[in-house]
């Protein structure tokens, strides 16, 4: 390499990256985001969503599924990288480049394994409390990134237990949407996607009947699931 060339990566300016988690979860009733406490805010009432530091030996997405996995003690989850933010001014202590990742979870699976130097707490979409930096607008357009993936490709199955009844599937649209689902439209259009296989075993002590529960056919839901664009058309929502 020639010297001229080395001399102009001497002289550019360093820059640390950083990796910030949007961890949403289903508690069955409502979607909630999972926040911390790390220890740098400054008001006691301001919380950051989940992140660190990216290695020098990593790649971004390696970055992510390891500070997640030492956040939260989870790992192999949906895990997607949203957006860049490198506004000059987002981290008033140095020049930091953040990757923007949103993670999907069930909240049954989350582990309070967490280091002692934390604290983590579900707060529900509707009420947020005060972000750390730029953490609101990260949140905000994890949100309509998550109704606009959930429309075009079954990706709420990620925020489901095991297995689910379909009204269980349709309170989980409406808390990512916001708005209710007319019910028909809904069950007839998930049953002829194929992805469900319906279980001999009923959901009681909600009606007299019971609801079957289902679970996601894992080899289909895998192989097609670039293909269900329109996933939730607009006369379901």
């Amino acid at each position: 390499m020639r010297l001229d060339i080395l001399k102009q990566y001497e002289t550019q300016d360093k820059f640390l990256v950083a990796i910030d988690s949007i961890i949403f979860g289903f508690d069955g009733e409502s979607l909630k985001l999972l926040l911390v406490k790390r220890g740098i805010e400054n008001e006691k009432d301001t919380w950051s969503l989940m992140g660190g530091w990216v290695h020098q030996e990593e790649s971004l997405q390696d970055a992510a599924s390891r500070i997640l996995y030492e956040l939260t003690n989870l790992k192999d989850i949906y895990l997607e990288q949203l957006h860049t933010f490198g506004d000059p001014l987002r981290d008033p202590v140095q020049r930091t480049f953040s990757i923007a990742y949103f993670a999907l979870i069930n909240v049954e699976d989350y582990s309070q394994a967490l280091s002692s130097d934390y604290e983590a707490q579900w707060f529900s979409l509707e009420e947020l409390p005060t972000f750390l930096f730029d953490h609101a607008e990260m949140v905000d357009m994890a949100i309509q990134y998550l109704r606009y993936k959930a429309s075009q490709h079954p990706i709420g199955f990620e925020l489901l237990p095991e297995k689910f009844t379909i009204p269980q599937l349709q309170k989980l649209y409406e808390a990512i949407f916001g708005s209710e689902l007319d019910k028909r439209n809904f069950s007839r259009k998930l049953l002829s996607t194929k992805l469900l296989i319906k279980l001999d075993e009923k959901q009681r002590g909600f009606s007299k009947k019971g609801a079957y529960f289902y679970k996601v056919d894992e080899e289909k839901y895998k192989k097609q699931f670039n293909t269900f664009l329109n996933f939730l058309p607009n006369s379901v929502l």
